[in-house]
């Protein structure tokens, strides 16, 4: 998986990149949790969301925000690394000008940050978002929802119980035409341990109902 430093707002930004073999296929962007709490793009649930999109054809990318591995600059609380993030979806889609769609995919800190950015970038089709800080992060501006996705929890999860992410999508105003879906995994803690691959199933089977549409198909 390629090494790639693109110019950020801050300085570079450390990324892995992995294209597709299709001229025209999807593209996905995978955000990382808190990097104030030692979160990284090697975080196992991070690395876990890359590797699914790479196998189902996407070209995809992740990146260490700013602080962060060898990215430059220093944590922003959010407002610069959703700034990061920005940057590297205009990198990512500078490399597949023919892509048909667009993805995003976080994990906790990542999944506030990815969601946000869905809300500046119409061409993002859609988001995994696990385990989304409902409890610690405003949500607020998502007003409406752009989007369809997916939140996945973890059953056991101490530090966002799963009744959040309900009462979260319940408080959400969604646009007509748009779906947020929740899948708790049993038994699951906040970092998935011992379910990472339940989890990654799971997002499996939401991929494969959310991409039927007959031109989509990557692997084609």
């Amino acid at each position: 998986m390629p090494e790639v430093i693109i110019n950020g707002p801050d300085g570079r930004l450390e990324c892995r990149y992995m294209p597709s073999e299709i001229s025209d296929a999807p593209t996905a962007l995978i955000l990382h949790p808190e990097p104030d709490k030692g979160g990284s793009m090697n975080n196992r649930v991070t690395y876990a969301l890359y590797k699914h999109f790479q196998a189902r054809g996407f070209a995809v990318l992740r990146f260490n925000f700013r602080g962060v591995g060898r990215s430059q600059g220093q944590y922003d609380n959010g407002d610069g690394e959703l700034s990061d993030a920005a940057t590297a979806m205009d990198w990512l889609q500078a490399q597949n000008p023919s892509s048909r769609q667009c993805w995003i995919a976080g994990f906790s800190f990542g999944a506030w940050i990815g969601m946000q950015l869905m809300m500046r970038r119409p061409e993002i089709r859609g988001f995994i978002a696990a385990t989304p800080p409902a409890i610690s992060h405003d949500f607020s501006f998502l007003a409406p929802c752009p989007a369809s996705g997916l939140m996945i929890h973890g059953e056991k999860d101490e530090q966002v119980p799963p009744d959040a992410i309900s009462k979260l999508v319940e408080r959400l105003s969604i646009q007509k035409g748009v779906t947020i879906d929740i899948d708790i995994v049993p038994g699951a803690n906040h970092f998935f341990t011992d379910h990472l691959d339940p989890m990654v199933e799971r997002v499996s089977a939401y991929l494969d109902a959310a991409l039927i549409e007959p031109d989509f198909d990557p692997l084609a």
